[in-house]
């Protein structure tokens, strides 16, 4: 029975409670909970209900790819995922997405997903963006980032193929994984929605908008000529 490591990175989030809430309560009981405190002076007694069912680790402020990697390092889990302080998952989402990725081989995929308000409604019908191949996947994700980084689930395997998040990439170090990933692994879509996402004031997606796009596009920069050239190589292999 394979063992899941789901890794929450925390920083004076009030949500932390309803993320936990939906780790302990997963279906699949084969799960290592690993939270990262990153320097948080706020709600952190929030956290002390689950203490005997959590890894709690304390570190400096560091940001958000420091504390996933604080988490990737310290997991024994075979499978990584990781749940966003204030973002949910559904109760089935280890089970089902750890069932589908044994019986497609994957080693890495992704779900689709609901949005949240603060209160917990969802608010909007399903909004993951199905590819349907890998060379449309090159085409979407040169464009940018389509893949919800909370719902993912990777195979331990796959860092030691492509490293780990870049800490210097303060918001866009999902993308920048994603497109080291794409030019080594297929990926896969789960169409059910499994997470629940929250859209609310505080988000860094909302208060740094400028700066993400910004940072988008040094990581595009960074990836566009080995993913022009895996476009070019997969056009000519689907060609008639």
């Amino acid at each position: 029975m394979s063992k899941v490591t789901i890794i929450i990175p925390f920083y004076n989030c009030p949500y932390i409670s309803y993320a936990l809430d939906s780790l302990v309560n997963q279906t699949y009981k084969n799960t290592e909970i690993i939270v990262i405190n990153d320097g948080s002076t706020k709600h952190t007694e929030k956290i002390s209900p689950y203490l005997d069912k959590i890894k709690y680790l304390k570190k400096e402020n560091g940001g958000t790819a420091s504390a996933l990697n604080t988490g990737i390092q310290h997991a024994t889990g075979e499978y990584i995922c990781w749940l966003s302080s204030d973002d949910v998952f559904d109760i089935k989402k280890i089970e089902i997405q750890l069932d589908f990725m044994k019986k497609s081989g994957a080693l890495f995929s992704y779900t689709n997903y609901y949005c949240i308000d603060e209160k917990g409604a969802v608010f909007t019908p399903p909004v993951g963006i199905y590819v349907s191949s890998r060379l449309e996947v090159l085409r979407r994700m040169i464009k940018g980032n389509i893949i919800n980084g909370c719902s993912v689930m990777i195979h331990q395997s796959v860092f030691n193929q492509v490293g780990i998040f870049d800490e210097t990439l303060p918001y866009t170090h999902d993308y920048d994984l994603w497109l080291r990933i794409i030019q080594k692994f297929d990926i896969y879509y789960i169409s059910e929605p499994l997470l629940f996402y929250r859209i609310h004031d505080q988000m860094g997606t909302k208060k740094y908008e400028k700066v993400i796009k910004k940072e988008a596009y040094t990581v595009f920069n960074r990836h566009i000529g080995e993913i022009k050239r895996l476009l070019f190589e997969q056009i000519r292999k689907e060609r008639p």
